[in-house]
Parts: C-alpha cells; sequence; structure tokens
C-alpha cells in the first residue's frame, strides 16, 4: 500500500510538471490549450528570435543567420498582422512599419522581383497590412506591385502568369497567389478590371492544373514542351487554390467556387499527410507550404454556406494537427517550431518552419475567438 502511494504521488508530479511546462494549459480537467495564450507566445518568439532590428526583417533562422530572403518576408509580415489584429497592439503596427523600409532596401530599394509569386505574396502582406492599418503606404505599394505582377501574364500554354522572368513555366504558386490578390483588390476598391483578372487567372489554373475529379493542384506546365508536372503536388499549392475559390465565391455567390475549394480540400487531408498530420515539406522554403495551406483552409472553414459535415470535419482536423504541433512538436519554453508537426525541433529553426507553425497557432486562435471550436 505505501508504495501504491509514493507511485500515485509520482504520478501527480509527472502530470504537474508536464502541464507547468505548458504556460497556455487552460487549467481544467480535460487538458485544453488557450490558443490566444499560445498565439502570444508564438508572435514573441518571431519577434523575440527571428527579427533583425538593426536592418528590419527578419533573419534566416533562430540563431541569427541574417541571410535575406524575400518571399518568407510576405509571410512573416502576415504573422505581425494575424498578431496585430488579434491583440490590437500597437507594438505589432510599429514592426509593420519597420519592415517595410527594411525590405525594400535589402531588396535592392524596391518591392519588384525576379520571382512573380515573390512579388504576389510581398502584394497580398501589402494589402492585409492597408486593410489592418489604414496606411495609403501599403494601399500604393500593393498597387504597384500588382502592376509589376501583371506583365506575367500571357497567352502562351493558354494564359497564365509565368513564374519568373525566365518565362519558361507557368505555376500554381504564380497564379492561385494572383487570383487571391486581383480577387480582393476588386473587393477592397471596386476596380472591375481587377475581378476580371482574378476570372481569367482563376479559369486558366483551373483547365490546367487542376485536377478536378481527385481535388490535386498539379505545380506547373513548361511552356516549350507543354509538359505538366503532375507528380509535384503540394500543400501550398492545394491552400492558394482554395484561397481563389474562397475568395470568387465571395464575389459571385455561385456555389461551383465553394465545391472547388472542397474538392482540393480533401485531397490536402486525404492525401498530403501522415496519419492525419499535414506531411514535412522540409526546411528552407518547404517549411512554408503548410502554413500557407493552413491560411487558406481556415478562410474555407469560416464560409457560411460550407456544408456543416465538412465544417465538423476540417475543425477537427485543425484541432488535431495544432494540438499536436503545441503538445508534441513544440520545443519549451522557447516555443520553436520545426518541419514536423510531431517532433520538437533542435535548437535552432528556420524562419519557415516558423512561419507555418506560429500560422497554424493564430489560425486556432481566431476560429476558438470565433467560437468554432465548441
Amino acid at each position: 500500500m505505501k508504495k501504491l502511494f509514493y507511485l500515485i504521488l509520482l504520478s501527480f508530479a509527472i502530470i504537474s510538471c508536464e502541464k507547468e511546462e505548458d504556460p497556455v494549459n487552460g487549467g481544467e480537467e480535460e487538458y485544453k490549450v488557450n490558443w490566444g495564450a499560445a498565439a502570444d507566445s508564438s508572435a514573441t518568439r518571431l519577434l523575440g528570435s527571428f527579427w533583425n532590428g538593426g536592418e528590419k526583417y527578419f533573419n534566416y533562422d533562430s540563431n541569427g543567420k541574417n541571410d535575406f530572403h524575400y518571399w518568407p518576408q510576405a509571410h512573416a509580415l502576415d504573422a505581425v498582422i494575424d498578431a496585430y489584429l488579434r491583440t490590437g497592439d500597437n507594438t505589432y503596427k510599429n514592426y509593420m512599419n519597420q519592415w517595410f523600409e527594411g525590405v525594400k532596401v535589402k531588396n535592392g530599394n524596391t518591392f519588384d522581383n525576379h520571382y512573380y509569386d515573390d512579388m504576389e505574396w510581398i502584394a497580398l502582406a501589402l494589402l492585409r497590412a492597408y486593410d489592418a492599418t489604414k496606411d495609403d503606404k501599403f494601399k500604393d505599394a500593393a498597387l504597384q506591385v500588382w502592376g509589376y505582377i501583371k506583365t506575367g501574364w500571357s497567352e502562351q500554354a493558354g494564359g497564365g502568369i509565368v513564374w519568373n522572368k525566365e518565362r519558361k513555366t507557368k505555376n500554381a504558386c504564380s497564379n492561385g497567389p494572383a487570383c487571391i490578390l486581383a480577387a480582393r483588390l476588386y473587393q477592397r476598391f471596386g476596380n472591375e478590371e481587377d475581378k476580371e483578372w482574378a476570372l481569367k487567372i482563376y479559369n486558366w489554373e483551373k483547365s490546367v492544373l487542376f485536377n478536378a475529379n481527385t481535388g490535386a493542384v498539379y505545380d506547373n506546365i513548361d511552356i516549350e514542351s507543354g509538359e505538366i508536372k503532375r507528380d509535384w503536388i503540394f500543400t501550398y499549392n492545394q491552400g492558394t487554390f482554395i484561397g481563389s475559390a474562397v475568395e470568387l465565391h465571395n464575389i459571385l455567390g455561385e456555389r461551383s467556387y465553394l465545391n472547388d475549394a472542397v474538392r482540393a480540400a480533401n485531397y490536402t487531408i486525404g492525401s498530403l499527410v501522415n496519419n492525419s498530420i499535414l506531411k514535412s515539406e522540409g526546411t528552407g522554403d518547404g517549411g512554408l507550404f503548410k502554413g500557407i495551406f493552413i491560411r487558406y483552409f481556415t478562410d474555407l472553414i469560416q464560409q457560411e454556406r460550407l456544408d456543416t459535415g465538412d465544417k465538423r470535419r476540417y475543425i477537427q482536423f485543425m484541432k488535431y494537427n495544432a494540438e499536436t504541433l503545441w503538445l508534441q512538436g513544440t520545443a519549451k519554453p522557447v516555443v520553436l517550431f520545426g518541419p514536423d508537426w510531431r517532433n520538437k525541433p533542435a535548437s535552432v529553426t528556420g524562419l519557415t518552419e516558423q512561419l507555418s507553425g506560429s500560422m497554424l497557432i493564430e489560425a486556432m486562435a481566431l476560429l476558438e475567438k470565433g467560437k468554432y471550436l465548441q
């Protein structure tokens, strides 16, 4: 009996230590994450470990490697905007203003870039910054970049925007975000040409790179040969196709767009997973892919016309991924995320992997606030 008593005490001690290690436990009998508090911790770590205050951009990793990579800067700004919208804390707005200065300087004192998809991410983040702050510098820059992006369209391969200025391929990653941008610009400012751009980009991508039977989004088509890269299917291309369909559904109200988004979502959560957790797509560029999917998947979840069964299933998928990341895959107390959401990273992690984890945690905080998790 005495031995059993000590075993019980030891068990309580282990449980207490595990819960003490996590500063955002809800304190209920069932272990429950406070996603708003988790998002606070995530945002604090992003700025504390990755922000380069001297040059006003985000470093490559949490160990101070200051290599400048252009397109992750857009998603880092998005994460700061997420935190600002959630908290209303003007500290985050200050970082947005600094980012605007520093990233432009590091990119050669311009937001123009060799890669059209990279410019699209920057323009989307700038537009969100304008929505959040109503500061015209963000809007003006977004519109300027949109002007650069439109030059990437040609009638080769039936239409579509090229991946980069070498103009050899037309990719899902250079058309999905462009469609989202055009659709959002139309919804903000009412320019009919932007709506037409969104429609023609979407229709091209759907006809060339989307498998309507399976929901898979293929990576690219080679302009010269016409070969479609059907064996490259990534979460971020799935996500931006979903985002495009959702935006056009918002504009036109046609159910077909929502159906397209559901097909792409179902493919992703059924095929691009490892035991129901979004699979690791590596570090570097691939580290960002899952977070991009999560951002637009979350937009789909919030659609009022989404079928109740699909909504419930998608929320359960999100919860399982987020709880796995937070309880198994987060290095605490430093709050660092890696490419595999089941496993904690080592002492250093990259900006892209950190951002994907941050986007998942922020998405859960948003859904929690909107009472989708009940």
